[in-house]
């Protein structure tokens, strides 16, 4: 079959595209008339949409981070459903999600740059791991209410997802290997490179959650 017909390759060029709709770009362009694109991280995710909006219209900005939190992490939920349900094989499924996350991370749509595929991959995640996924939640929650650093509380986040499957799923259901797991880790975890610097350093802003 030609690689440019075969439905699994279809389908991950699909959830790449997906992936990089920028709704935190897109929210606050049309709401609140800023390009986050060129203030604070620059990121086009919720933590940026937060603190740059938050200069303007403090209530806005809760609202806006709070519909582009459900919209990223939407994005990676429903296209591993459609996966599911469309009958691909569960190596599909992770490679959708990794897509998905790609593409966040990497839009085609705003020349290759993005978020930190968080919410992206949180959606992923809590339709392939629900268990591992809520207690990486409580973390979230935990080290952001008790620090303020969005990045901090993320990356911990993420952390407890990956202790927790491998404590739950000594091997990860239908896959039998961590490897897809560790890869998506990877790209969020690479794109927190320049927080990990600032938080090593001490320089790491933080923001109301």
């Amino acid at each position: 079959m030609d690689f440019f017909t075969n439905p699994n390759v279809l389908f991950y060029i699909f959830a790449y595209l997906v992936g990089g709709i920028p709704f935190g770009y897109i929210l606050a362009k049309i709401f609140a008339k800023v390009n986050i694109k060129e203030y604070g991280s620059k990121s086009i995710g919720a933590t940026n949409v937060l603190r740059v909006v938050k200069e303007k219209d403090p209530k806005l900005a809760k609202r806006l981070a709070i519909v582009t939190v459900v919209f990223d992490a939407l994005k990676g939920a429903i296209l591993v459903l459609i996966a599911k349900f469309a009958g691909f094989p569960p190596a599909v499924w992770w490679m959708v999600g990794i897509m998905t996350v790609l593409g966040h991370c990497y839009s085609i749509f705003l020349r290759f740059e993005g978020g930190k595929g968080v919410a992206t991959g949180m959606g992923v995640l809590l339709v392939l791991l629900p268990i591992e996924t809520l207690i990486g939640f409580v973390v979230w929650f935990i080290v952001g209410k008790t620090t303020k650093i969005s990045s901090l509380a993320s990356l911990s986040g993420l952390m407890a997802v990956i202790i927790a499957s491998f404590i739950i799923h000594p091997e990860l259901p239908y896959v039998k290997s961590h490897a897809p797991l560790l890869l998506l880790a990877f790209i969020i975890f690479y794109k927190h490179l320049p927080n990990i610097y600032r938080l090593i350093r001490g320089e790491e802003k933080s923001v109301a959650l």
